[in-house]
């Protein structure tokens, strides 16, 4: 602060001081306003910690105040609106003030503020949510990641109250392509931002351990750098094939299998445990089911595994055995002693296993229920020639065990370093 702002504030009382700390425009930076010109789509694509949050919350007061009534407020799931978007340390009830602070509903999925305005609160893993209600307000937050398109349409749908509706995208790059039909929209105005942008408001500790971890890396430009990234040159799987093969729902599912590549430590920078679900077909192609993977303990993962064998009614547990052994199954089986499990251990590199899994998806034999993000920037960065993606790529190949025990002979998988 200038010292021309620290006499400025220290002739404010109480009260005046306590206001200007609400005072949005006095604190933001220029990209976190919103642009002045006419737009229907506000798009923030930016990375992790650039002030994301913080925009969307602060852009819900300034609709409220401009008279907006009926607001719409979406997130990836439940628990994202609930833990990021309303009660995070940037939400909405954090960023206002106590005279104009909402009162809200969990059960009620409701924010409601003293001048009348009501927010209702919208997983975008229940489209159905969103299908009938008005609004003049949508703040969507980390679009790129939702699963299911139609939660947007039907947002979208109920955009339509007051003179002016409008809509805010807060998201970190992916090229879905419900982000790219957004970037193409003339209606749609955009702001980039990288995290470093807003360094001032982030530990310096964490600043340092990223960069020094990420640096360089593709996962680096999209996450922190903000970038939409295209697809890798020589890529094995592109979006377009997987976008090509998307389904809503699958046809009758005839066997599923819970696929994990386990990590076998946790903490900030432990691997990522993958776990996929995919089932069989009645058609005989292959349809992912969902992805849970998570960094965790291994009796969280185990857990994580168990619970969703049950969720989808699985046969079976498949799991790679490479890092930690016996440990794998023992873990699992501590949580469920009679749960079916095979073992699997890797011979040759992952980029060779992911060949035959690669050809199935080009041969358009591998269909995706719905996108899931993170795995899908996984299975885009594979090349003839290796891993391209930076970060062990454990929920890709959760998913190649899982094509290879469902579509792949023993033969096959031999071939290719998978026993």
């Amino acid at each position: 602060m200038s010292n021309a702002a620290l006499d400025y504030a220290s002739q404010l009382s109480d009260v005046e001081a306590y206001q200007a700390l609400y005072e949005w425009r006095l604190w933001a930076r220029p990209e976190q306003l919103a642009p002045p010109s006419a737009w229907t789509t506000w798009l923030v694509m930016a990375g992790r910690g650039c002030g994301k949050t913080r925009t969307g919350a602060e852009w819900i007061r300034e609709r409220i105040a401009s008279g907006a009534r009926r607001i719409a407020i979406a997130g990836r799931t439940a628990a994202d609106v609930r833990d990021v978007m309303v009660e995070g340390e940037s939400g909405i009830l954090a960023c206002s003030p106590h005279y104009e602070r909402p009162q809200y509903e969990p059960s009620k999925r409701r924010l409601t503020w003293p001048c009348g305005a009501i927010a209702t609160l919208y997983s975008a893993d229940e489209p159905d949510q969103a299908r009938g209600p008005q609004h003049d307000t949508l703040w969507a937050d980390e679009l790129a990641a939702w699963r299911f398109p139609d939660a947007w349409d039907q947002l979208t749908f109920g955009l339509r109250l007051g003179a002016e509706p409008r809509a805010l995208v807060t998201t970190t790059p992916r090229p879905s392509p419900l982000i790219r039909a957004l970037l193409a929209d003339p209606h749609t105005v955009t702001t980039r931002g990288a995290t470093r942008d807003n360094a001032a408001n982030l530990a310096p500790a964490f600043l340092a351990k990223i960069t020094a971890r990420y640096a360089g890396t593709r996962l680096a430009r999209q996450e922190l750098d903000g970038e939409l990234l295209d697809d890798v040159d020589g890529a094995i799987v592109t979006h377009a094939m997987i976008d090509a093969e998307r389904v809503a729902t699958s046809p009758p599912i005839m066997r599923t299998v819970v696929a994990i590549d386990p990590a076998t430590t946790s903490g900030d920078d432990a691997d990522e445990t993958g776990i996929v679900v995919v089932g069989k077909g009645a058609d005989g192609d292959l349809y992912v089911l969902d992805d849970v993977s998570l960094r965790a303990s291994p009796d969280a993962w185990a857990r994580r595994a168990v619970e969703t064998l049950d969720r989808y009614a699985a046969d079976r547990i498949v799991a790679e055995t490479n890092n930690g052994g016996e440990m794998v199954t023992l873990v699992i089986r501590q949580v469920r002693r009679d749960v079916s499990i095979k073992t699997v251990t890797a011979s040759r590199g992952k980029h060779i296993r992911f060949e035959p899994v690669g050809a199935l998806y080009e041969q358009g034999r591998i269909h995706h229920v719905g996108s899931f993000s993170a795995l899908e920037d996984q299975l885009c960065a594979f090349t003839a020639a290796g891993y391209e993606g930076g970060a062990s790529p454990d929920r890709a190949d959760a998913l190649v065990w899982a094509a290879t025990e469902l579509a792949l002979s023993c033969d096959a998988a031999r071939s290719f370093g998978v026993w």
